[in-house]
Order: structure tokens, then sequence, then C-alpha cells
């Protein structure tokens, strides 16, 4: 099994360096590449870079770990559409520090990378901890999972997205499947006044759970549960269909 690994906090990030040092107790070098962006990029959801080059540079030669001047999504490309000399059998990317359950993968670059991944035709998983201590907790988490994937049949518009509880590994009950919670809407922007006297602003935080009752992302964390959710890509309202298309016709 040949690995990517990407993220969307950085290659110096901990959780990538963590998960790197797990999964390398159990595969080769040769099997585990690296490909993340050279700084801080999350939230970048699936953007990709089109107007400028991008640039990728090597930070470790024998253990293969690599940035780029890119976003999570430019790193999978370019890590499986031929931006190395290599050619990965799947996708992980993380281990994100902090939460990506409900409303958040629409804004996720860790998310993002898996879906670029799936979207070249590759298994990919997104990881996230929810929390920024217990990274050896959700690296775990990982590596089991990884001893079932072969046995799932993963249609070609799915990923899956794991989130674990920050805890010590003793701690973790288990795994869940389970189904994306949904957000409360994000807290007002913050206005603040740079030294000139202008307004400038900041994003707030991410609103609350509003939709976390059993059998949500959110609900199994909550519970000291592992979180794994299949994912769709394909954003098509199907139940939809048939009333819209009566009302072409109707026109």
């Amino acid at each position: 099994m040949k690995i990517l690994l990407s993220n969307d906090d950085g290659y110096l990030a901990p959780g990538i360096q963590i998960l790197f040092n797990t999964l390398q107790a159990e595969f080769s070098y040769k099997e585990l590449v690296v490909m993340a962006p050279d700084r801080n990029r999350s939230a970048a959801s699936n953007s990709l870079t089109l107007s400028e080059p991008l640039r990728i540079e090597c930070r470790d030669a024998e253990k293969r770990i690599y940035s780029l001047n890119g976003t999570p999504t430019d790193c999978v490309h370019l890590g499986v559409n031929g931006g190395l000399d290599y050619r990965p059998d799947i996708v992980i990317s993380g281990i994100n520090a902090g939460a990506n359950m409900g409303d958040d993968v629409l804004y996720s670059g860790t998310v993002a990378a898996a879906t670029e991944g799936r979207f070249l035709g590759k298994p990919s998983i997104a990881v996230s901890l929810c929390g920024d201590v217990h990274f050896a907790t959700a690296a775990q988490v990982v590596l089991d999972f990884l001893q079932v994937l072969p046995d799932l049949a993963l249609s070609q518009d799915t990923i899956i997205n794991i989130n674990v509880p920050d805890i010590p590994l003793d701690e973790l009950k288990g795994f869940k499947i389970t189904r994306l919670g949904r957000r409360h809407a994000s807290e007002p922007v913050v206005r603040q006044t740079d030294p000139r006297g202008l307004p400038i602003y900041w994003i707030g935080p991410a609103g609350g759970a509003a939709d976390s009752g059993a059998g949500t992302d959110f609900d199994a964390v909550e519970k000291g549960y592992a979180s794994i959710t299949p994912m769709k890509i394909d954003l098509t309202h199907y139940e939809m269909l048939a009333q819209m298309r009566e009302w072409v016709e109707s026109q």
C-alpha cells in the first residue's frame, strides 16, 4: 500500500508528523510520501492555484517529505497527478488540529485534500483530532482503520471523514459510524481597526452544534468515540429532480 500524506496545517504540523511516524513503524519509508503545504492553509476548501506557479521543495530526501507553496488540494493534485515520481494507492489527509464535523467539511482543507484524492481515483481518508493534544490517539485510529479498508467496497464518489476525541488512547471507547451533524450559523464577524484607523475584519468562530443528536459525528465524539462518516462527493439533490423537471416541462 503506497500512501500519500497531506494536510492543511502545513508539513511541520504535529498532526502529520505523528501520523507519519506511526505509519512508518508499520510501513517502510518507500511506501510513504508527504506532500503538504509549506504553511498553514486551514479552511482553504477545494481551491486550486491557477494564477501563479507551484514549487515543490524537498524537506527530507530520505523520508520523502515535500512541501508545496499551494493549497491542500494543490498538494494532492501534484502528489497524485505527476508532480512526483510516485503513484500512491491511497490518500490520507491529516491529522488536523481541530474538528471537521458537520458544516465544517464545506470549508475544510483537510477534507478537500481527501476529496481531490478521490477525484483522481484514489481511496481517500480525512482525519481530524477534536483538539490539539492527543494526536497519537488519532494516529492509532487511522492505523486500525487501514486494516479494514481493503475489505470496504468504497464507491468512486465516496471519501471517509474521521473525527477523534482529544483523549488518551486508553480512554477511547471505540468507533461509531455516523452521519454529518449541523452547526448553528457562525458567530458575527469581529470588527477592529488597523493602525491608521481603518476598519478590518476577522471571520468569527464557527457556530455551536445545532444537530448533534444520536447518530451524528458530534454525538459520537462527545461520548468518547471516534466518528467515521462516509461522505459522497456527488452533491446532486436527487429527490428534487422530478419536481424540477415538472417545472421545466410546464413552461
